[in-house]
Protein backbone atom coordinates (compact mmCIF):
# COMPACT_ATOMS: atom_id res chain seq x y z
CA UNK A 1 0.00 0.00 0.00
CA UNK A 2 0.71 4.09 -0.58
CA UNK A 3 -0.64 6.69 -0.35
CA UNK A 4 0.58 8.46 -3.49
CA UNK A 5 -0.39 7.87 -6.94
CA UNK A 6 1.31 6.12 -9.91
CA UNK A 7 0.41 7.62 -13.47
CA UNK A 8 1.36 4.43 -15.55
CA UNK A 9 -1.05 5.45 -18.71
CA UNK A 10 1.66 7.81 -20.41
CA UNK A 11 0.89 5.16 -23.89
CA UNK A 12 -2.35 7.63 -23.68
CA UNK A 13 -0.41 11.28 -23.02
CA UNK A 14 2.39 11.53 -20.37
CA UNK A 15 2.62 12.74 -17.18
CA UNK A 16 4.03 14.73 -15.72
CA UNK A 17 5.35 16.96 -18.54
CA UNK A 18 8.61 18.95 -17.52
CA UNK A 19 8.14 22.08 -15.83
CA UNK A 20 9.69 24.09 -18.93
CA UNK A 21 6.11 23.56 -20.72
CA UNK A 22 3.94 24.87 -18.60
CA UNK A 23 5.91 27.83 -17.74
CA UNK A 24 6.13 28.07 -21.66
CA UNK A 25 1.92 28.02 -22.48
CA UNK A 26 1.50 31.07 -19.23
CA UNK A 27 4.48 32.40 -20.66
CA UNK A 28 2.90 32.93 -24.19
CA UNK A 29 -0.89 32.73 -22.73
CA UNK A 30 0.44 36.01 -20.49
CA UNK A 31 2.62 37.75 -22.47
CA UNK A 32 2.19 37.18 -26.08
CA UNK A 33 -0.94 35.67 -27.05
CA UNK A 34 -0.80 36.50 -30.75
CA UNK A 35 -2.04 34.16 -34.13
CA UNK A 36 0.83 34.00 -36.39
CA UNK A 37 0.70 36.13 -39.57
CA UNK A 38 -2.16 37.66 -38.35
CA UNK A 39 -0.15 41.00 -38.01
CA UNK A 40 3.49 43.02 -38.45
CA UNK A 41 3.13 43.85 -34.84
CA UNK A 42 5.89 42.08 -32.48
CA UNK A 43 3.55 39.58 -30.91
CA UNK A 44 2.43 38.35 -33.87
CA UNK A 45 6.38 38.08 -35.24
CA UNK A 46 7.27 36.89 -32.09
CA UNK A 47 4.46 33.96 -32.27
CA UNK A 48 5.65 32.77 -35.80
CA UNK A 49 8.87 32.97 -34.17
CA UNK A 50 7.98 30.16 -31.79
CA UNK A 51 6.39 28.24 -34.63
CA UNK A 52 9.72 28.04 -36.63
CA UNK A 53 11.65 27.45 -33.83
CA UNK A 54 9.63 24.33 -32.68
CA UNK A 55 10.10 23.37 -36.54
CA UNK A 56 13.72 23.48 -36.63
CA UNK A 57 14.40 21.80 -33.17
CA UNK A 58 11.78 18.70 -34.75
CA UNK A 59 13.80 18.84 -37.48
CA UNK A 60 17.13 18.54 -35.51
CA UNK A 61 15.39 15.18 -33.30
CA UNK A 62 14.26 13.54 -36.54
CA UNK A 63 16.77 14.22 -39.04
CA UNK A 64 14.53 16.08 -41.14
CA UNK A 65 15.62 17.55 -44.71
CA UNK A 66 13.76 21.14 -43.91
CA UNK A 67 11.99 22.30 -41.05
CA UNK A 68 9.38 23.49 -43.23
CA UNK A 69 7.88 19.85 -44.18
CA UNK A 70 7.19 19.86 -40.24
CA UNK A 71 3.49 20.51 -40.35
CA UNK A 72 1.11 20.91 -37.15
CA UNK A 73 -1.39 18.91 -36.41
CA UNK A 74 -4.42 18.01 -33.88
CA UNK A 75 -2.51 15.18 -32.77
CA UNK A 76 -1.30 11.90 -33.98
CA UNK A 77 -4.41 10.83 -35.70
CA UNK A 78 -5.04 13.99 -37.60
CA UNK A 79 -1.35 14.04 -39.07
CA UNK A 80 -2.36 10.02 -40.23
CA UNK A 81 -5.51 11.33 -41.43
CA UNK A 82 -4.08 13.58 -43.55
CA UNK A 83 -1.57 11.21 -44.65
CA UNK A 84 -3.45 8.25 -45.96
CA UNK A 85 -6.95 10.11 -47.35
CA UNK A 86 -3.90 12.81 -49.27
CA UNK A 87 -2.03 10.52 -50.51
CA UNK A 88 -4.04 7.73 -51.57
CA UNK A 89 -6.57 7.55 -54.99
CA UNK A 90 -9.10 5.07 -55.86
CA UNK A 91 -7.87 1.95 -56.56
CA UNK A 92 -4.73 2.35 -55.22
CA UNK A 93 -3.24 -0.59 -52.78
CA UNK A 94 -2.14 -0.23 -49.06
CA UNK A 95 -0.40 -2.35 -47.05
CA UNK A 96 -0.85 -2.04 -42.79
CA UNK A 97 -0.07 -4.69 -40.30
CA UNK A 98 -2.37 -6.53 -37.72
CA UNK A 99 -0.68 -4.03 -35.02
CA UNK A 100 -1.86 -1.17 -36.30
CA UNK A 101 -3.82 1.34 -34.36
CA UNK A 102 -7.62 2.51 -35.59
CA UNK A 103 -6.05 5.80 -36.32
CA UNK A 104 -4.55 3.65 -39.26
CA UNK A 105 -7.52 0.85 -39.72
CA UNK A 106 -10.08 3.00 -39.96
CA UNK A 107 -8.88 5.41 -42.56
CA UNK A 108 -7.89 2.99 -44.54
CA UNK A 109 -10.84 1.17 -44.11
CA UNK A 110 -12.81 4.78 -44.65
CA UNK A 111 -11.21 4.91 -47.95
CA UNK A 112 -11.93 0.81 -49.19
CA UNK A 113 -15.57 1.60 -48.71
CA UNK A 114 -15.91 4.68 -50.55
CA UNK A 115 -12.75 5.48 -52.71
CA UNK A 116 -12.22 1.47 -53.64
CA UNK A 117 -8.98 0.74 -52.67
CA UNK A 118 -7.62 -2.49 -51.39
CA UNK A 119 -5.81 -3.20 -48.18
CA UNK A 120 -3.68 -5.79 -47.47
CA UNK A 121 -3.28 -6.12 -43.70
CA UNK A 122 -0.02 -8.30 -42.78
CA UNK A 123 -0.12 -10.90 -39.73
CA UNK A 124 2.25 -10.35 -37.03
CA UNK A 125 4.02 -12.99 -34.41
CA UNK A 126 1.57 -14.37 -31.70
CA UNK A 127 3.71 -14.04 -29.36
CA UNK A 128 6.00 -10.81 -29.78
CA UNK A 129 4.00 -9.08 -32.15
CA UNK A 130 6.92 -8.39 -34.52
CA UNK A 131 6.10 -8.31 -38.42
CA UNK A 132 8.63 -9.82 -40.78
CA UNK A 133 9.71 -7.39 -43.47
CA UNK A 134 9.55 -9.89 -46.27
CA UNK A 135 6.21 -10.37 -45.60
CA UNK A 136 5.41 -6.82 -46.16
CA UNK A 137 7.39 -7.13 -49.16
CA UNK A 138 5.70 -10.33 -50.52
CA UNK A 139 2.27 -8.74 -50.71
CA UNK A 140 3.38 -5.42 -52.80
CA UNK A 141 1.53 -4.97 -55.94
CA UNK A 142 1.98 -3.00 -58.98
CA UNK A 143 -0.40 -0.40 -57.60
CA UNK A 144 0.81 -0.49 -54.31
CA UNK A 145 1.16 3.01 -53.02
CA UNK A 146 1.77 3.33 -49.39
CA UNK A 147 3.34 0.97 -46.54
CA UNK A 148 1.57 1.89 -43.21
CA UNK A 149 3.41 0.37 -39.80
CA UNK A 150 2.87 1.15 -36.51
CA UNK A 151 6.19 2.16 -35.21
CA UNK A 152 5.42 1.19 -31.44
CA UNK A 153 2.35 -1.07 -30.51
CA UNK A 154 0.27 1.10 -27.76
CA UNK A 155 -0.99 -2.97 -26.96
CA UNK A 156 1.93 -4.82 -26.58
CA UNK A 157 5.18 -1.99 -26.54
CA UNK A 158 6.30 -4.20 -29.87
CA UNK A 159 8.74 -1.65 -31.74
CA UNK A 160 8.70 -3.20 -35.99
CA UNK A 161 11.74 -3.15 -37.59
CA UNK A 162 11.21 0.20 -39.25
CA UNK A 163 14.21 0.51 -40.96
CA UNK A 164 14.08 -2.60 -42.74
CA UNK A 165 10.50 -1.80 -43.66
CA UNK A 166 11.91 1.25 -45.05
CA UNK A 167 14.30 0.10 -47.18
CA UNK A 168 11.56 -2.36 -48.98
CA UNK A 169 9.59 0.99 -49.64
CA UNK A 170 12.29 2.47 -51.09
CA UNK A 171 13.39 0.08 -53.27
CA UNK A 172 10.13 -0.24 -54.59
CA UNK A 173 9.21 3.26 -55.26
CA UNK A 174 6.50 3.31 -52.38
CA UNK A 175 5.57 6.02 -49.91
CA UNK A 176 6.65 4.67 -46.28
CA UNK A 177 3.75 5.89 -43.31
CA UNK A 178 5.37 5.45 -40.30
CA UNK A 179 2.78 6.04 -36.83
CA UNK A 180 5.05 7.39 -34.18
CA UNK A 181 2.56 7.51 -31.06
CA UNK A 182 4.47 5.13 -28.70
CA UNK A 183 7.89 5.13 -29.78
CA UNK A 184 8.73 9.74 -30.51
CA UNK A 185 10.37 10.66 -27.81
CA UNK A 186 11.59 7.05 -26.00
CA UNK A 187 13.78 5.60 -29.02
CA UNK A 188 16.10 7.32 -31.51
CA UNK A 189 14.04 7.76 -35.05
CA UNK A 190 15.54 9.46 -38.49
CA UNK A 191 13.45 9.94 -40.82
CA UNK A 192 16.28 9.51 -43.55
CA UNK A 193 18.45 7.00 -42.11
CA UNK A 194 14.81 5.13 -41.82
CA UNK A 195 13.47 5.73 -45.24
CA UNK A 196 10.62 7.53 -43.79
CA UNK A 197 8.23 9.44 -46.22
CA UNK A 198 5.91 10.29 -43.82
CA UNK A 199 6.29 10.70 -40.02
CA UNK A 200 3.18 11.02 -37.64
CA UNK A 201 3.58 11.98 -33.98
CA UNK A 202 1.74 13.40 -31.30
CA UNK A 203 3.20 15.93 -29.51
CA UNK A 204 1.50 15.40 -25.99
CA UNK A 205 3.20 11.64 -25.60
CA UNK A 206 6.65 10.57 -25.55
CA UNK A 207 7.47 14.50 -26.70
CA UNK A 208 6.21 15.42 -23.69
CA UNK A 209 3.97 17.99 -25.19
CA UNK A 210 0.91 19.49 -24.60
CA UNK A 211 -2.82 17.90 -25.71
CA UNK A 212 -3.77 19.18 -28.50
CA UNK A 213 -0.31 19.11 -30.61
CA UNK A 214 1.10 16.60 -33.18
CA UNK A 215 2.74 16.69 -36.54
CA UNK A 216 2.95 15.19 -39.93
CA UNK A 217 6.30 14.86 -41.95
CA UNK A 218 6.80 14.61 -45.43
CA UNK A 219 9.73 14.08 -47.32
CA UNK A 220 10.56 16.94 -49.77
CA UNK A 221 9.11 16.34 -53.03
CA UNK A 222 6.55 14.05 -51.63
CA UNK A 223 4.19 16.81 -51.05
CA UNK A 224 3.32 17.68 -54.75
CA UNK A 225 1.65 14.48 -54.76
CA UNK A 226 0.03 14.89 -51.07
CA UNK A 227 -3.55 17.00 -51.48
CA UNK A 228 -4.12 18.86 -48.67
CA UNK A 229 -7.17 18.29 -46.62
CA UNK A 230 -8.09 21.56 -44.83
CA UNK A 231 -7.81 25.20 -47.06
CA UNK A 232 -8.32 28.83 -45.57
CA UNK A 233 -6.21 31.17 -44.26
CA UNK A 234 -2.22 31.26 -43.70
CA UNK A 235 -1.82 35.01 -43.24
CA UNK A 236 0.89 34.58 -46.69
CA UNK A 237 -0.40 34.96 -50.05
CA UNK A 238 -3.79 36.84 -49.13
CA UNK A 239 -4.78 37.96 -52.86
CA UNK A 240 -5.49 34.63 -53.76
CA UNK A 241 -8.27 32.42 -52.80
CA UNK A 242 -6.60 29.29 -53.25
CA UNK A 243 -4.59 27.63 -51.18
CA UNK A 244 -0.81 28.10 -51.22
CA UNK A 245 1.25 24.91 -52.82
CA UNK A 246 4.09 25.83 -50.60
CA UNK A 247 5.48 24.55 -47.74
CA UNK A 248 4.07 24.40 -44.85
CA UNK A 249 1.34 26.60 -45.60
CA UNK A 250 -0.53 24.25 -47.85
CA UNK A 251 -1.18 21.89 -45.01
CA UNK A 252 -1.76 24.33 -42.54
CA UNK A 253 -4.97 26.21 -42.80
CA UNK A 254 -6.31 28.56 -40.11
CA UNK A 255 -4.58 29.91 -36.54
CA UNK A 256 -1.87 27.76 -35.26
CA UNK A 257 -2.77 26.08 -31.46
CA UNK A 258 0.63 28.35 -30.64
CA UNK A 259 0.07 27.75 -27.15
CA UNK A 260 0.20 24.55 -27.15
CA UNK A 261 3.34 24.38 -29.40
CA UNK A 262 4.88 26.97 -27.74
CA UNK A 263 4.82 24.48 -24.84
CA UNK A 264 5.88 21.42 -27.35
CA UNK A 265 9.16 23.45 -28.10
CA UNK A 266 9.85 23.83 -24.28
CA UNK A 267 9.18 19.87 -23.87
CA UNK A 268 11.81 19.33 -27.19
CA UNK A 269 14.31 21.69 -25.10
CA UNK A 270 14.44 19.15 -22.46
CA UNK A 271 14.47 15.80 -24.91
CA UNK A 272 17.49 17.20 -26.48
CA UNK A 273 19.00 18.31 -23.42
CA UNK A 274 18.94 15.02 -21.93
CA UNK A 275 19.57 13.33 -25.35
CA UNK A 276 17.35 10.25 -27.02
CA UNK A 277 19.90 7.85 -26.58
CA UNK A 278 19.50 8.38 -22.48
CA UNK A 279 16.13 8.27 -23.11
CA UNK A 280 15.97 5.16 -24.64
CA UNK A 281 17.85 3.81 -21.95
CA UNK A 282 15.85 4.69 -19.74
CA UNK A 283 13.37 2.31 -21.24
CA UNK A 284 15.56 -0.42 -21.71
CA UNK A 285 16.54 -0.11 -17.76
CA UNK A 286 12.49 0.05 -16.77
CA UNK A 287 11.27 -2.61 -19.29
CA UNK A 288 14.11 -4.50 -17.48
CA UNK A 289 13.05 -4.04 -13.49
CA UNK A 290 9.18 -4.53 -14.84
CA UNK A 291 9.66 -8.01 -16.43
CA UNK A 292 11.91 -9.35 -13.73
CA UNK A 293 9.57 -8.57 -11.53
CA UNK A 294 6.61 -10.10 -12.77
CA UNK A 295 8.62 -13.16 -14.70
CA UNK A 296 7.83 -16.53 -13.25
CA UNK A 297 4.41 -15.46 -10.95
CA UNK A 298 1.89 -18.00 -11.15
CA UNK A 299 -1.06 -16.66 -13.09
CA UNK A 300 0.63 -13.27 -14.35
CA UNK A 301 1.05 -13.07 -17.98
CA UNK A 302 2.78 -10.23 -19.94
CA UNK A 303 1.85 -10.39 -23.44
CA UNK A 304 3.77 -9.04 -26.28
CA UNK A 305 8.01 -9.23 -25.98
CA UNK A 306 9.19 -10.55 -23.02
CA UNK A 307 13.04 -9.03 -22.90
CA UNK A 308 13.83 -5.80 -23.27
CA UNK A 309 14.79 -6.16 -27.35
CA UNK A 310 12.17 -5.08 -29.74
CA UNK A 311 10.03 -2.99 -27.12
CA UNK A 312 8.91 0.24 -25.39
CA UNK A 313 7.67 0.07 -21.48
CA UNK A 314 4.11 -0.22 -22.76
CA UNK A 315 3.02 -4.03 -21.17
CA UNK A 316 -0.41 -5.94 -21.77
CA UNK A 317 -1.34 -7.73 -18.56
CA UNK A 318 -3.48 -10.83 -17.66
CA UNK A 319 -4.28 -12.77 -14.36
CA UNK A 320 -6.26 -15.40 -14.53
CA UNK A 321 -9.25 -15.23 -13.01
CA UNK A 322 -9.64 -11.04 -13.23
CA UNK A 323 -10.85 -9.36 -15.88
CA UNK A 324 -8.92 -6.35 -16.84
CA UNK A 325 -11.06 -3.62 -15.68
CA UNK A 326 -11.38 -5.34 -12.36
CA UNK A 327 -7.24 -5.42 -12.04
CA UNK A 328 -7.40 -2.20 -13.23
CA UNK A 329 -9.91 -0.98 -10.54
CA UNK A 330 -7.65 -3.06 -7.65
CA UNK A 331 -4.29 -1.29 -9.09
CA UNK A 332 -5.88 1.94 -8.44
CA UNK A 333 -7.56 0.89 -5.25
CA UNK A 334 -5.18 -0.61 -3.72
CA UNK A 335 -1.90 0.78 -4.85
CA UNK A 336 -2.57 3.88 -6.52
CA UNK A 337 -1.41 2.60 -9.59
CA UNK A 338 -2.99 4.24 -12.67
CA UNK A 339 -3.41 2.05 -15.32
CA UNK A 340 -5.90 1.28 -18.84
CA UNK A 341 -7.99 -1.66 -19.20
CA UNK A 342 -9.72 -2.83 -22.60
CA UNK A 343 -8.72 -3.19 -26.45
CA UNK A 344 -6.94 0.35 -26.40
CA UNK A 345 -8.07 0.94 -29.96
CA UNK A 346 -6.12 -1.48 -31.44
CA UNK A 347 -8.75 -4.89 -32.26
CA UNK A 348 -6.10 -6.07 -34.17
CA UNK A 349 -3.47 -6.46 -32.48
CA UNK A 350 -5.97 -7.67 -29.40
CA UNK A 351 -6.58 -10.75 -31.96
CA UNK A 352 -2.96 -11.13 -32.52
CA UNK A 353 -1.73 -12.21 -29.17
CA UNK A 354 -5.20 -13.77 -28.69
CA UNK A 355 -6.49 -11.10 -25.70
CA UNK A 356 -9.65 -10.60 -27.82
CA UNK A 357 -11.41 -13.57 -26.69
CA UNK A 358 -12.86 -14.61 -23.01
CA UNK A 359 -12.08 -17.52 -21.59
CA UNK A 360 -12.59 -18.68 -17.97
CA UNK A 361 -9.23 -18.14 -16.75
CA UNK A 362 -9.22 -14.39 -18.45
CA UNK A 363 -12.58 -13.11 -17.92
CA UNK A 364 -13.46 -10.25 -20.62
CA UNK A 365 -11.47 -9.01 -23.54
CA UNK A 366 -9.08 -7.11 -23.76
CA UNK A 367 -6.02 -6.30 -21.15
CA UNK A 368 -4.69 -3.98 -18.50
CA UNK A 369 -1.99 -1.76 -19.89
CA UNK A 370 0.81 -0.19 -17.72
CA UNK A 371 3.03 2.38 -19.83
CA UNK A 372 5.73 3.93 -18.49
CA UNK A 373 7.02 6.97 -19.28
CA UNK A 374 10.22 9.55 -18.95
CA UNK A 375 9.63 11.05 -15.11
CA UNK A 376 8.83 7.06 -13.57
CA UNK A 377 11.35 5.81 -12.16
CA UNK A 378 13.11 2.07 -11.34
CA UNK A 379 11.07 2.09 -8.06
CA UNK A 380 7.86 2.63 -9.87
CA UNK A 381 8.71 -0.09 -11.81
CA UNK A 382 9.47 -2.14 -8.93
CA UNK A 383 6.34 -1.40 -6.77
CA UNK A 384 3.70 -1.92 -9.86
CA UNK A 385 5.77 -5.45 -10.51
CA UNK A 386 5.51 -6.45 -6.98
CA UNK A 387 1.91 -4.56 -6.85
CA UNK A 388 0.82 -7.37 -9.78
CA UNK A 389 2.07 -10.05 -8.19
CA UNK A 390 0.88 -9.67 -5.09
CA UNK A 391 -2.72 -9.62 -7.05
CA UNK A 392 -1.84 -12.72 -8.58
CA UNK A 393 -0.79 -14.78 -5.76
CA UNK A 394 -3.38 -13.53 -3.43
CA UNK A 395 -5.88 -14.61 -6.47
CA UNK A 396 -4.51 -17.75 -6.79
CA UNK A 397 -4.66 -18.80 -3.42
CA UNK A 398 -8.16 -17.86 -3.16
CA UNK A 399 -8.89 -20.38 -5.68
CA UNK A 400 -7.21 -23.46 -3.78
Amino acid sequence: MQNSRIYLDNAATSFPKPPAVMKAVMDYAGRCGASAGRGAYAEAQTSAKVIRQCREKLSALFNGQNPDHFIFTLNCTDALNLAIHGWLRPGDHAICTAMDHNSILRPLNYLSVHNGISITRIKADARTGLVAPTDIESAIRPDTRLICVGHGSNVTGTVQPIRQIGAIAQKHGIAFLVDAAQTAGHVPIDVQADGIDFLACPGHKGLLGPLGTGFLYIRPGREEKLNSLRQGGTGSVSEKDIQPDFMPDKFEAGSHNAIGIAGLSAALDHILKRGINALAEHQRAICGTFIEGVENVEGLKILGPQGVAHRVAVFSVRIDGISPLELATRLEKDFGILTRAGLHCAPGAHATIGSDQTTSAAPDVGTTRLSFGAFNTLNEAQFAADALASIALGTAAAAT
